[in-house]
């Protein structure tokens, strides 16, 4: 049976708008709708923290609201694999460390995506060191307390991370392995989850990234015994490294943006240049100097 004239118009109009919807934006008309930035990790953590610093100035910047929505869990690869599947017009990004890219696949059996094939990378952001944090009822000041404490309780004395197979956890394992103690791993999802319960005492340290703690440090909630990186931070400067008792100690992290696969260039360079137009004298001023190394 044929179909009338009024139908054949309908369907191709049909076909028309459906084909449309499905063509990635170009750099000339991007973006005409809000942008989702997925974080794979809770409210409160670096991650978080660092895509709500970039939210109003990318909003400025494409001059469309920029939606933050936190997917967490799996060490981050859940939210990350959600970007990973998007449609890739650009307006569903993510925003996330180096524990989802560089760690988290490779300690996973059947990992949900692959870092370099299932992401356009947009921009590297900043990277930074993390602190080793302990609940003040642990009578430890410095590492060596630490260190002497744990080889005197083996399998006794725990600590907490982001999730296994971050870069929290895997901080704790290189401290056990160049220490020669028996830590208890206890992973939660996300690094507020565990700041709440090591300020409850339910575990006893933390390798986290400083906008995570600080508050809880100024306020003696918990205590900062050392950081990871190889020098102190303006903000915690009396703070020493870890490296000062274990020679070499370093532990750093990355933040980046990703869009997904097959993403048009010129999106992705489109926001390439936004990001790297931020104004980054004042992201670092509200970032408190955290021992921020920006990268745009």
């Amino acid at each position: 049976k044929f179909l009338s004239r009024g139908q054949t118009l309908r369907l191709n109009a049909f076909f028309i708008t459906l084909f449309a919807a499905t063509v990635p934006a170009t750099a000339a008309d991007y973006p005409v709708k809000s942008v989702r930035v997925v974080v794979p990790f809770p409210p409160g953590g670096a991650v978080d923290l660092y895509a709500r610093m970039l939210q109003p100035r990318m909003m400025e910047a494409l001059g469309q609201q920029v939606v933050i929505d936190n997917r967490s869990g799996a060490g981050g690869m859940i939210g990350s694999d959600m970007v990973a599947r998007a449609a890739p017009d650009g307006y569903t990004l993510l925003v996330t460390s180096s524990s989802t890219h560089s760690i988290a696949p490779h300690l996973t059996r059947k990992p949900l995506y692959d870092p370099l094939k299932d992401f356009a990378p947009v921009i590297e952001i900043a990277s930074a060191p993390n602190v080793l944090v302990v609940h003040p009822s642990l009578p430890v000041k410095t590492v060596k307390d630490l260190i002497d404490l744990a080889k005197s309780r083996p399998g006794q004395i725990n600590y907490g991370s982001n999730g296994a197979g971050t870069l929290s956890h895997l901080t704790g394992e290189l401290f056990k392995l160049q220490t020669h103690t028996n830590l208890v791993h206890i992973p939660y999802k996300g690094g507020p989850p565990a700041v709440i319960d090591l300020v409850a005492g339910q575990v006893s340290g933390l390798f986290t990234a400083i906008p995570t703690v600080l508050t809880q440090i100024r306020a003696n909630r918990l205590r900062a015994i050392a950081v990871t990186g190889l020098k102190p931070v303006d903000v915690i400067k009396d703070v020493p490294p870890v490296a000062v008792t274990i020679p070499g100690f370093e532990s750093s992290q990355w933040w980046a943006m990703f869009a997904p696969p097959a993403t048009a260039q010129e999106i992705v360079d489109r926001l390439n240049a936004e990001v790297s137009r931020i104004d980054r004298k004042s992201t670092r001023l509200n970032s408190s100097h955290l021992g921020i190394s920006y990268a745009v």
